[in-house]
């Protein structure tokens, strides 16, 4: 089982140097093709001199995480090659939606009725084939909670929040690629945990049989954490301060389906919350801001997401984006605590 280690650690590797070495062919091509971002003017003031910097880097994103995947998942494939599956489909709705800023040359790209019926779709069909899915069925928490058809709806929600916070937490150079790199590499440790701490039933018995395959799907599932992981941080050598290359919305829907894939397929939905507190923070701290508006006519933050809060009172980004990493690890080595205690 000492295997899970090796191939998941080779996908980490593989997958950043892949990301970091497409950062340099194909950073000259956007340039060439003009596909710049366009900075909203009702945004920080700051952010004006980023117009024109290059988005749909999330391209690179997506290219590391399925071709280090498919290398070292080395057949365990059963829940590797849905996460794959969301990342990919929930990276084409964001490559639409860049695709159609980049061409009307406007901040906004697909209207939100038509990201919400698509993300509406996605969810529903990644739902259904969880539910379906033996190594994964209706139960959360590894096998302690047992929704039964509730598990759609949960699952649909987990799914649709979920992206839409990892697509909010993206508006610094390297937030998102940091804090989303924290987070796979504590679900792929809690997945490494799990197959390490679980030897398979000796014999040919169906139940031996059973649980061989449900620790390999968790290994490919392993495999695909830390390639997403690597991925962020490659694509971190050009989107650091000062950011070469934007993932935009194409890399945004990708990680958001990554995370939410890692999530529901390693039965660990329930701590999500907790690892990925900075990313409920920006959709809470916009949900409030909303909110608080509308009933009130006052604001509660500066600027919503949260980050933009901190950044317009002074702090600078790269301190921001060292902050809510350090926040992201320490909240999932508690996850991993309570994940060993649990499990």
């Amino acid at each position: 089982m000492d295997t899970i280690v090796v191939n998941s650690l080779l996908a980490l590797i593989t997958a950043f140097g892949v990301a970091a070495l497409l950062g340099p062919l194909l950073i000259p091509v956007l340039h060439r093709l003009k596909f710049g971002q366009n900075v909203r003017d009702d945004g920080p003031q700051t952010h004006l001199k980023k117009q024109d910097t290059p988005t749909m880097g999330g391209v690179m994103i997506l290219i590391a995480i399925v071709a280090a995947t498919l290398i070292f998942a080395r057949k365990n494939y059963s829940l590797a090659i849905v996460a794959l599956l969301m990342s990919v489909l929930f990276g084409l709705v964001g490559f639409l939606d860049d695709f159609i800023k980049i061409m009307k040359k406007r901040s906004m790209g697909l209207r939100a009725w038509q990201k919400i019926a698509a993300q509406f779709v996605l969810s529903l069909v990644f739902a259904l084939i969880m539910y379906f899915q033996p190594q994964t069925g209706t139960t959360i928490f590894l096998d302690r909670l047992d929704l039964g058809i509730f598990f759609i709806p949960f699952a649909m929600f987990v799914i649709i929040a979920t992206v839409n916070s990892v697509n909010l937490i993206d508006g610094l150079d390297g937030l998102s690629s940091s804090v989303t790199s924290v987070y796979a590499i504590g679900v792929g440790a809690m997945l490494i945990l799990y197959v390490l701490s679980h030897n398979t039933a000796a014999g040919n018995t169906d139940e031996a049989l059973a649980v061989s395959e449900l620790l390999g799907g968790i290994s490919g599932l392993s495999v695909f954490a830390f390639a997403t992981a690597g991925a962020c941080l490659g694509f971190l050598v050009h989107n650091a301060y000062p950011a070469k290359v934007f993932m935009g919305d194409l890399g945004a829907f990708t990680l958001g389906g990554a995370v939410a894939a890692m999530a529901l397929l390693s039965r660990t939905s329930l701590l999500l919350p907790l690892m990925g507190v900075m990313y409920v923070a920006s959709s809470v701290s916009v949900i409030l801001q909303v909110g608080s508006y509308k009933l009130r006519q006052k604001r509660i933050f500066r600027m919503a997401p949260l980050h933009h809060h901190f950044e317009l009172g002074g702090v600078p980004e790269t301190k921001i984006v060292s902050m809510y990493s350090i926040v992201t690890a320490v909240a999932s080595a508690a996850a991993l605590l309570i994940f060993w205690f649990c499990k």
